[in-house]
């Protein structure tokens, strides 16, 4: 039985809000992190998480299939290689039923207690908010921290997005407004600036770091300063280029007379 219920059919009442967790080779971590995620989410129901297994070559996806049994508000996506971290959140969020979107990373540093208080925060800005972005304190790992604080150094200093850490993975966003984002690969740690040049607002919320379960890093930390790079001109780029969208209107159809 599931340790999460919702009064209504999951398949069949539309959810508030879709979790979405990108996840390869973690099977070590996914049924903790799910019990979390549906404890963390009971005040927000109904909900649906959707993991996405990015080709995972380990008991990722028989873990997950597993815990659907239990968990009826679960659903897997499968992708046949991998694609990288923001195409797994991507292929998650297209296949979301709710207006409302949530993100974290699938090796447990993301604590998902904090998912209500972005969605909250979220909520109480208004329709002129598309994000609310999570910015970690106590973050672990003496070289991830120095990798992380010179990319957002630097990132800020070009993008001036106003935050702190556009990588912590805890994100609650409106799924139109992600979808009308410029996507390419690493687009997940550049959305505070893409989607202020939507011309919607970003609030911040500080969330607390935690060692990952078990196991190790399996999108490397080597992106998040060097392979950025190209990424952080690409949207500056994109961000100088932006015109304001002219508002459109139909007209009807004249009256007959």
């Amino acid at each position: 039985m599931s340790t999460t219920t919702q009064s209504v059919d999951p398949v069949f009442r539309p959810p508030r809000l879709s979790v979405v967790v990108p996840v390869k080779n973690e099977a070590g971590n996914i049924e903790a992190l799910v019990a979390e995620i549906g404890h963390a989410c009971q005040t927000l129901a109904p909900f649906e998480v959707i993991y996405v297994d990015d080709g995972s070559t380990d008991a990722t996806l028989a873990t997950l299939r597993g815990l659907q049994a239990k968990h009826p508000w679960l659903r897997v996506v499968r992708h046949d290689r991998g694609g990288g971290q923001s195409g797994a959140v991507r292929s998650g969020v297209l296949r979301a039923r709710a207006p409302v979107i949530a993100t974290l990373d699938g090796d447990g540093q993301n604590d998902p207690s904090f998912i209500p208080v972005l969605y909250a925060a979220l909520e109480q800005a208004g329709p002129t908010v598309g994000l609310a972005q999570g910015q970690r304190i106590g973050r672990k790992g003496a070289w991830k921290q120095f990798q992380s604080r010179i990319a957002n150094g630097v990132r800020g200093k070009i993008l001036k997005d106003a935050t702190r850490d556009t990588g912590c993975g805890l994100k609650v966003f409106r799924r139109e407004v992600y979808l009308a984002l410029p996507y390419f690969d690493a687009l997940h740690r550049f959305m505070p600036a893409l989607v202020t040049r939507e011309g919607f607002g970003v609030v911040h919320r500080d969330v607390v770091d935690r060692p990952r379960f078990t196991g190790h890093s399996n999108y490397g930390m080597f992106d998040r300063l060097w392979v950025g790079i190209l990424d952080l001109a690409g949207v500056w780029w994109l961000i100088r280029r932006r015109r304001p969208a002219p508002r459109a209107e139909e007209i009807p159809h004249s009256e007959s007379r």
